[in-house]
């Protein structure tokens, strides 16, 4: 992984939020002291190169409406690869970890309408081969969690 201080400044600030205004990738840029510019190429390369896996709005898909859950799968190391790009192909999919346990893939699953869960998990499995696990939440926690770089 190739971060400048300026790379490491963008993952940084902008876990904390992104504006919301009609130019906001402009205030992003002036908050971290960059160009306009800069901070898109800056975004567009490091998701090209895999640093970053997404870049958008987390929304709280239950409040809209829509369904959410934790899956997992049992992936042999030598799979691993393969199974996690196709999983991350996903647009339905927010998050993807490999874990050290034997479910060693764990993501999250955001879908418009609850119905559509199943539906999203299944063409994973069709597509992977592997069976995934769906672990709906019982109780939800606020965790706060951010990655500093």
């Amino acid at each position: 992984m190739n971060l400048d201080q300026v790379d490491r400044k963008i993952i940084n600030v902008l876990q904390g939020g992104f504006p919301v205004c009609d130019r906001p990738f402009q205030v992003a840029a002036q908050d971290i002291g960059i160009e306009e510019a800069d901070l898109i190429a800056r975004i567009d390369r490091m998701l090209k190169e895999r640093v970053l896996t997404r870049f958008g709005p987390l929304f709280h898909a239950e409040r809209l409406g829509g369904g959410l859950t934790l899956a997992a799968m049992r992936i042999p190391e030598n799979e691993f690869d393969r199974v996690a790009d196709i999983v991350n192909g996903f647009p339905e999919v927010a998050h993807n970890y490999e874990r050290e346990n034997e479910f060693n893939m764990w993501f999250v699953v955001a879908t418009d309408t609850p119905e559509r869960i199943q539906e999203v998990l299944n063409k994973i499995e069709q597509t992977s081969g592997y069976p995934v696990y769906n672990m709906p939440k019982e109780h939800e926690f606020f965790v706060g969690l951010r990655f500093e770089v």
